[in-house]
């Protein structure tokens, strides 16, 4: 999507003071350096450099510190005062520990965003709104009417938006993908996924959050509860990955990889299956999915987490992290002519990000995108949480005849956290 559009430009102060309550916002001009501007193609000056601030400072915003050559860090923000510290440490960023300062700021053109679970969707609306572009740690979302709300903001302030399932810049997945999306299968009948677990209640105890952290506030829209160093850290013992209040557990935590590469390989990015239900009891039993078209897809495996495992009329392919494989070996054999699908190939999934900020092109991983594989995660959660087959209107976005089933769409939030776009 090209232009960017000017909207009027508000005061630091003023969106400050927007974003706490959280109404709608009037967004910030874009930052980015136009095209022209720029130096020769792998040798960008210090001034030519996209300007990034890091949403958090924790293990994986680390991971994706390593910036290309194009874009530079200049600011971070974290609750954690000290870990932002010592992350930010010598190299000349500027620190906030409430990340509303760090959208205010205009150096910083767009940012990461590396948060727990159930902040990502606030602070990518909020990003967008202050006219940053933003790259969106996957899950992207917490509940499906979250995606739908993140995905109008992006829209409405016409912001380049990358959600992190890298595997779509991986060149081996890219190619597993194609030889499904081209039928070198035949006519596809069966996926079988990885059963991964869903999140339950947390019931730990209390303890003193430690100096330097504001703990209210990495709670955000959640209930009220003490801090615990298990809950705290991610995949602690266990972690709030594991907990329901924050995340949708491993379903979302590596699901978003392995349905991502179901619906890539598809051709559903902007659809999903029609039916959904558990195999069994518990937050551990398999799922299945059904398409329109009477593909179906269970997770009911124990290997290749973030992938999937294809079954056709001619064969199966196998489509994991940074692997395809083909069997028979003859499926993969031929090259991909000119006359069958080729889907985009990217020089890097940060680099692509970086590169759509200046063209205004939709990325490779676009939020509709993040948004209908995390979908796909939550429907998987749905399921088991109701106990029963579910009939799902991907055009509606809601379940088909069940109220109940309907309820798990959306999630109270504490005031002033709430979504208003």
């Amino acid at each position: 999507m090209k232009g960017s559009g000017k909207p009027q430009k508000e005061s630091r102060r003023g969106f400050l003071k927007k974003s706490t309550t959280l109404a709608a916002a009037g967004c910030c001009a874009p930052m980015f350096v136009p095209n022209y501007v720029f130096s020769a193609p792998g040798k960008p000056g210090p001034n030519d450099r996209i300007q990034i601030g890091f949403i958090g400072a924790g293990r994986r915003a680390r991971q994706l510190m390593g910036m290309p050559p194009d874009a530079q860090i200049v600011a971070v923000s974290d609750v954690n005062k000290i870990r932002m510290e010592e992350t930010a440490s010598d190299k000349g960023w500027k620190k906030f520990q409430d990340y509303r300062e760090l959208l205010a700021s205009d150096a910083i053109d767009a940012v990461v965003v590396a948060t727990p679970d159930h902040w990502h969707t606030l602070n990518s609306i909020h990003a967008c709104q202050a006219g940053k572009d933003v790259y969106c740690e996957k899950p992207m979302t917490l509940t499906i009417s979250e995606g739908r709300a993140l995905v109008k903001a992006v829209r409405k302030h016409k912001r380049v938006f990358q959600t992190g399932s890298q595997q779509r810049s991986m060149e081996e997945c890219r190619f597993g993908c194609e030889l499904v999306r081209n039928q070198r299968l035949g006519k596809v009948h069966t996926i079988h996924g990885h059963c991964y677990p869903s999140p339950w209640h947390c019931d730990l105890p209390g303890t003193e959050p430690p100096d330097g952290l504001d703990w209210d506030m990495w709670l955000g829209q959640t209930s009220v509860r003490p801090y615990h160093p298990d809950l705290y850290l991610p995949r602690a013992n266990p972690g709030w990955i594991s907990f329901r209040a924050y995340s949708g557990g491993e379903m979302t935590g590596w699901g978003s990889h392995g349905l991502d590469i179901v619906q890539w390989a598809l051709g559903t990015d902007e659809s999903g299956p029609v039916e959904v239900w558990p195999e069994g009891k518990g937050l551990n039993c398999p799922v299945g999915f059904r398409y329109a078209n009477g593909v179906q897809l269970i997770l009911d495996r124990k290997d290749y987490p973030g992938g999937a495992v294809f079954e056709g009329d001619k064969g199966r392919i196998i489509v994991a992290r940074a692997k395809y494989q083909a069997d028979p070996p003859e499926l993969a054999k031929e090259p991909v002519s000119g006359s069958e699908i080729t889907l985009p190939k990217t020089p890097g999934h940060m680099q692509n990000w970086l590169d759509c900020i200046r063209t205004r092109e939709r990325p490779i991983a676009d939020v509709e995108m993040g948004h209908r594989s995390a979908t796909m995660c939550h429907l998987g959660n749905i399921a088991r949480w109701a106990g029963r087959r579910l009939q799902w209107d991907p055009v509606k976005e809601r379940f088909t005849g069940d109220d109940q089933a309907n309820e798990y769409l959306q999630r109270p939030m504490r005031e002033p956290w709430q979504i208003k776009i």
